[in-house]
């Protein structure tokens, strides 16, 4: 059919975008952190500011998210590689020795990461097989030195000097 593309193209194709890595964070109604990794992240508006993260329907953790009137993001820093990891990953308490301190929204914030976002939610919008969750941004943090993971080609990757 014209105008389609295999799902393994278009991966392969999107892993060419080199992005940060994030971690989006919520807090249970019984008060238990949850969270995932997530590349799909980006800034939507300044004013007001307005961030959004996209959540694979799938994902263990969405019911979480959808039920949650507040949610964080932590920016990994180069450290992070392996907690990106771990928040990929299915089947285990992903917070088990993780250190975090609740933002004011109450949601989660992971120690060394170098930004943080602590966000309401402003709306959910179903596309395709992910829900893109847009949230205003309520508080924010980070640290001036700090040096990002990136991804790209499907490898986590640390900057260079710059041009």
């Amino acid at each position: 059919m014209a105008g389609t593309i295999e799902n393994r193209e278009f991966r392969r194709a999107c892993a060419r975008f080199a992005t940060g890595i994030t971690i989006a964070t919520v807090t249970a109604a019984d008060g238990a952190p949850h969270g995932f990794t997530a590349n799909s992240f980006t800034s939507v508006s300044v004013e007001p500011p307005i961030v959004l993260i996209c959540i694979d329907h799938k994902a263990n953790v969405i019911t979480h998210f959808n039920a949650a009137n507040a949610f964080a993001i932590n920016v990994l820093a180069t450290s992070q590689d392996q907690l990106s990891n771990r928040f990929a990953e299915r089947g285990q308490d992903r917070f088990d020795g993780v250190e975090w301190s609740a933002g004011d929204n109450g949601a989660p914030i992971l120690r060394g990461a170098i930004a943080h976002f602590e966000c309401t939610i402003e709306s959910r919008i179903p596309a395709g097989d992910h829900t893109i969750l847009l949230g205003r941004v309520t508080a924010a943090g980070y640290v001036e030195n700090g040096q990002p993971l990136v991804y790209f080609a499907s490898r986590y990757h640390r900057l260079g000097t710059g041009l």
